[in-house]
């Protein structure tokens, strides 16, 4: 299938991706939260009862995954791509090793996993992923993001991205300013403006094809410990424009990360953007805990609940699925919950 085809596919009207992509120690995190215990099989089976929901076929364009879980056959008899795909979604891989301390910096960060990436890729394939994930993470403080960071994580998404299209998938490009810290509005366009800038100038240098990727980027939103609050409607302004000017029109879509925003927060910023979004890009969620957060604490509280699971996740798909259109209104939310 043409690349961007899969693109357009992934990020649908009314669909968006999920990223379930935790590696084990994150998702060691997320269970130690819930009493869960850590172990493959538990890991297994939060995942495949959310990937055979019946969201999965409205509201799913995509499913990044880690390695162990692409891997993976499910209690169902299939892969866990064949579950996927047979839902009508897209199955992807995170194929980063993580973000590692940058040679001469103390604070900051460059993501490594190039050296043997083009072999890993023909695997994944073969696996069943179409498509990629490469996350970049700055942070904003004095005189940060520096311009060796910006430079290096751009350098190093750019030359993952040239790979992936070689081996015939889709990459999303993730540079993620990170949201901790006491930064305002404006510290946030600003840094996101010059880190989006200088990843489309290394794209292109690296000849990557811009209609054959996905951009996953941050909002433009206020640090979590920044005093000066802003509302839905000027974070959705000010994200947009940002966009508008530093990300060319060939991209065909836009795959928010939640970021340590709440599930409802994410759905909200989202629906705002898609209000007032007057671009040719198709602007959706690539949510991990904002997809996930509630349905993890029915799992908590019952493992074999399926149902109770399934519930969960699916009415925040179906949230996300109706703010990647700009129809999610806050009523919907009350609903669910009473």
């Amino acid at each position: 299938m043409d690349l961007n085809i899969i693109a357009k596919k992934m990020c649908a009207k009314g669909k968006g991706i999920l990223a379930a992509d935790e590696s084990t120690g994150t998702i060691a995190k997320r269970f130690k939260s819930i009493n869960v215990e850590n172990i493959e099989k538990n890991r297994l089976y939060f995942r495949q009862t959310l990937f055979n929901s019946s969201a999965m076929t409205e509201y799913i364009g995509g499913v990044i995954l880690f390695d162990e879980t692409i891997r993976q056959k499910t209690t169902l008899g299939l892969t866990i791509p064949e579950l996927i795909s047979k839902h009508g979604a897209i199955p992807g891989i995170k194929v980063d090793k993580g973000a590692k301390l940058l040679a001469g910096s103390k604070d900051e960060t460059v993501t490594e996993g190039l050296d043997g990436l083009r072999e890993r890729l023909k695997e994944y394939y073969d696996l069943g992923a179409r498509f990629t994930k490469w996350r970049a993470v700055y942070r904003i403080d004095k005189n940060l993001p520096s311009a060796q960071s910006i430079k290096s994580n751009a350098n190093a998404l750019a030359r993952y991205a040239a790979l992936v299209q070689e081996a015939k998938m889709v990459p999303i490009v993730e540079p993620e300013v990170l949201m901790d810290g006491s930064h305002n509005i404006d510290e946030c366009y600003k840094a996101t403006t010059n880190v989006l800038n200088e990843c489309y100038k290394e794209l292109k240098l690296q000849n990557v094809d811009l209609k054959g990727t996905v951009l996953k980027p941050n909002m433009v939103i206020p640090g979590s410990e920044c005093e000066d609050k802003v509302d839905a409607e000027e974070i959705a302004k000010r994200t947009l424009d940002c966009l508008k000017k530093n990300v060319p029109s060939e991209v065909p879509g836009i795959a928010f990360l939640s970021g340590g925003q709440t599930e409802v927060e994410s759905s909200k910023n989202l629906n705002e953007i898609n209000k007032i979004n007057d671009t040719s890009f198709l602007i959706t969620f690539s949510y991990g805990r904002g997809l996930q957060a509630s349905a993890l604490k029915e799992f908590g509280k019952n493992q074999n609940s399926i149902e109770s699971i399934q519930k969960a996740f699916n009415h925040r798909a179906k949230m996300n699925g109706l703010s990647s259109k700009g129809e999610w209104l806050e009523s919907l939310e009350k609903d669910s919950a009473a």
